[in-house]
Formats: C-alpha cells, structure tokens, sequence
C-alpha cells in the first residue's frame, strides 16, 4: 500500500457496500496466488477478497464490472478462468471498464482508485483522458444491453445519460 492506504481501505469498503446493495456478493477468505489479479478472485459469480494479499483496492470495481455485463443466465457460473474464453470477452472487458469508470463517477471516487499506474496495460492515461474528454470508452456497448445511455438517448428517454446508469446489472 502507499501512503493513501487509510483512505484507500475506506474508499474499499464504500466498494463492497455498493457491491452487495447492487447484488454482487463479496466474501472475504484466503486464496494465496490462485488469481490473475492478487488478492481477488471471481468464482460462481461472487468476489472473493484476499485482504492480505490485495494490492490494488480499486480493482473491485474492474472485476465487478465483469460480473454486472454478463447476462444474467451467465452470472452464476462466472470465474475468473471462464471470462478468459468467454466468447465476448474482448466487448465485455471494455463494458467493465466503462462499467467501473461510472461507478468511481457515482461514488464519487477518484478514477484513479480503480486505474492505477500497474492496471490496463499501460493504457490508463488513455481511458482516463477519454472520459475527461466525455469520449467514452464502451459507452455504445454498455447501452446496447440496457445500462446507460448517450447524452441524445438520454434526453428522449428522460434520464440521465452516462456515466449515470440506468440500471447496474444486464439482464
């Protein structure tokens, strides 16, 4: 952890609030180095947290983001090692990083929590710039299932358009 380490777990644990309001489980045990990301794990739909070993708080949101796009009938089955073969992994890890930019924006987190200097293959500043500029990447994608909508969809629907979502979870 760096020096933001108190307001980090904070900030984590406002995480898991909204994650379980929104209906993706977290539990917390042990799980040592099976996972691609350290400290968190999705299996059967659920996030299991490795408090010890957890390196980046912020990527939560990220793995959440992969459970809350994938259709409903998926979700139950859901693990980390079957997202790398899901047929529509490459849409649905833009739409989990589009997915997690608007939860940092409706927590009112600093994106920075979730793209971190170690995430996204050294294409933070690129997705960090693009939503600085409202060019959103995976906004077309989060609002052909139903999660959000663009600024012109937004006004017919009478809701508010992205990073505001419609609802959380894909059906």
């Amino acid at each position: 952890m760096n020096d933001n380490e108190f307001d980090e777990w904070a900030v984590f644990e406002q995480c898991i609030e909204f994650l379980n309001n929104i209906g993706i489980e977290t539990t917390f045990r042990k799980i040592g180095n099976k996972s691609f990301l350290p400290g968190l794990l999705i299996n059967k739909g659920m996030i299991i947290i490795d408090k010890d070993a957890l390196e980046h708080p912020g990527d939560i949101l990220h793995e959440a983001g992969h459970i809350a796009v994938v259709p409903a009938i998926d979700r139950p089955g859901l693990s980390e090692k079957g997202i790398i073969n899901r047929k529509n992994r490459e849409a649905e890890e833009i739409m989990a990083i589009a997915w997690s930019y608007a939860a940092c924006m409706h927590l009112d987190i600093d994106p920075f929590f979730v793209f971190h200097e170690q995430g996204y293959r050294n294409g933070r500043d690129y997705i960090t710039d693009s939503c600085r500029m409202k060019s959103y990447i995976g906004l077309a994608m989060l609002e052909k299932i139903g999660l959000t909508a663009n600024e012109k969809n937004a006004r017919r629907l009478n809701v508010s358009s992205y990073p505001h979502m419609i609802k959380w979870m894909r059906a």
